[in-house]
């Protein structure tokens, strides 16, 4: 018999840590090579690490909520002497074998107050549908080690200094482990609630972010503290709500960590490295609005996802055949601007595990069927939490829809690498001139951000006011391809 150590791989290009989600299996379990025994959360996507040998757990090295650093072993298990003597102690899963597990996504969100109550695919909907997981009991501390494996498992970090901890209800007496996504967990975590002590309302006996509320709300009112559960939390924003904090407390600390992390540092980088040039366009896309709805309409396209940014996405391709200099990269080290003959269009996601940019490959060649085949793939694949370090990748142009939260428009920041990014405002019904007389028209405002060393004013000008002539007359999709 000996001890074999599993140490956290880089599941993606050059991380660094990962912090532990949650584990699948606990001290006495039989694995198996390829078994999916935990989830970790990088930089980049939620990701669930198979081990390469079989095996008994022996222990695992850390708790759920532990940051730990790549190369460092996490969990140890006894195998028959011999068994695997070829292979490497510290031997890592590959990336592409993990399947991440994230936030599901449902249809596009129809309002904008509906929308900010939930955590949205930039330009898609996305719900908090809770999906199923096989029930699974909680973890046990490590046990005692031996002189193979690190003496003793590090304690989970502690809850935000001035975030409350609230009094725990006992636990009821079941081996299962309650089901919840991991952003739930936290919640609780952060709160003091025992989740086997919350009354799951989600479909298939899963905890929901409300349930915990209810249940933060019932252990704080003999405190004197408002008993209503609060609002859910708007998309891309922490999980702390007024309701959840002492009247008296005056600050609250959460940690930055994970993809919010990663994204602050790049927009920062971005912010001042790139220097941001933004411009405005108001126009009237009424008759674009008309052929989305013929479009959905026409049985040929029958099956297909059609809406606005089916429409938005393919007058940016478009506008980008017209004027080629704008889809480029600045190489610094080289100094030279790198023409991109290929178009890798981005979509801004908002999820509650911060801000993702997934892009659909060579977007420029494909048809509009193709387009929306793609664009609906990528919402399966966050609905899945398949959403590889790889699909954020390599992007060129980015799309933001911040329409769907109902506001006109914004100055976006480019994301790091790419020459442009364009901010899609609401579309709203407003009086406009239309053939000299004022008249009720679908109007909305585009912003375009561009990097000034690879677009001047001229040519973002030109990029900006080809997108809305397009979109104020769609026939262009034809004429202009």
């Amino acid at each position: 018999m000996t001890i074999r150590e599993f140490k956290m791989p880089d599941v993606g290009e050059g991380l660094t840590e990962a912090e532990i989600l949650k584990w699948y299996v606990q001290p006495g379990d039989t694995v198996t090579d390829g078994q999916v025994v935990c989830e970790v959360e990088t930089a980049k996507a939620a990701v669930e690490l198979p081990i390469p040998f079989d095996g008994v757990v022996h222990a695992l090295l850390f708790e759920e909520g532990t940051t730990v650093d790549v190369g460092q072993v996490i969990i140890s298990v006894r195998t028959e002497a011999g068994a695997g003597a070829e292979a490497p102690a510290q031997e890592a899963a590959p990336a592409a074998a993990a399947a991440p597990a994230a936030p599901a996504v449902a249809a596009e969100a129809e309002e904008p107050a509906a929308a900010a109550r939930q955590p949205v695919l930039v330009g898609y909907g996305v719900s908090t549908a809770s999906t199923k997981r096989r029930p699974r009991k909680a973890v046990a501390g490590a046990p005692a080690q031996n002189g193979t494996a690190p003496a003793a498992a590090p304690a989970a970090p502690a809850v935000p200094a001035a975030a409350p901890v609230l009094p725990a209800v006992p636990a009821q007496p079941s081996g299962e482990r309650p089901l919840a996504k991991p952003p739930v967990r936290k919640l609780a975590k952060d709160l003091g609630i025992d989740l086997a002590s919350v009354v799951p309302t989600g479909d298939g006996g899963v905890v929901t972010r409300e349930d915990v509320h209810a249940a933060a709300a019932a252990a704080i009112a003999p405190q004197a503290v408002p008993a209503a559960a609060p609002a859910a939390a708007p998309v891309a924003a922490p999980a702390v709500q007024a309701a959840e904090v002492p009247a008296s407390a005056r600050e609250t600390r959460i940690p930055v960590k994970g993809v919010r992390k990663v994204t602050a540092q790049a927009m920062v980088g971005s912010a001042f490295t790139a220097p941001h040039v933004t411009e405005f366009i108001t126009l009237d896309v009424t008759r674009t609005m008309k052929l989305v709805q013929e479009l959905k309409d026409d049985p040929d396209l029958a099956g297909l996802r059609i809406n606005p940014l089916l429409l938005i996405a393919k007058a940016v391709l478009v506008a980008i055949r017209r004027n080629p200099d704008v889809n480029a990269s600045w190489d610094e080290a080289a100094q030279e601007i790198v023409l991109k003959h290929y178009v890798n269009l981005g979509i801004a996601a908002a999820t509650p595990r911060g801000l993702i940019v997934p892009n659909i490959k060579d977007a420029h060649a494909k048809t509009l069927g193709e387009l929306s085949t793609s664009l609906s793939e990528l919402v399966a694949t966050a609905r899945d939490g398949k959403t590889s370090p790889a699909d954020m990748q390599n992007g060129t142009i980015t799309i933001t829809n911040v329409g769907v939260f109902g506001v006109d428009t914004g100055t976006p920041i480019l994301n790091p690498g790419e020459s442009a990014i364009l901010a899609v405002g609401a579309i709203k019904l407003q009086p406009w001139v239309h053939k000299g007389k004022v008249k009720p028209r679908q109007v909305t405002t585009l912003a375009l951000s561009f990097d000034h060393r690879l677009i001047d004013g001229e040519l973002g000008s030109r990029f900006l006011a080809d997108i809305a002539a397009v979109l104020e007359h769609p026939r262009r999709l034809i004429t202009w391809s």
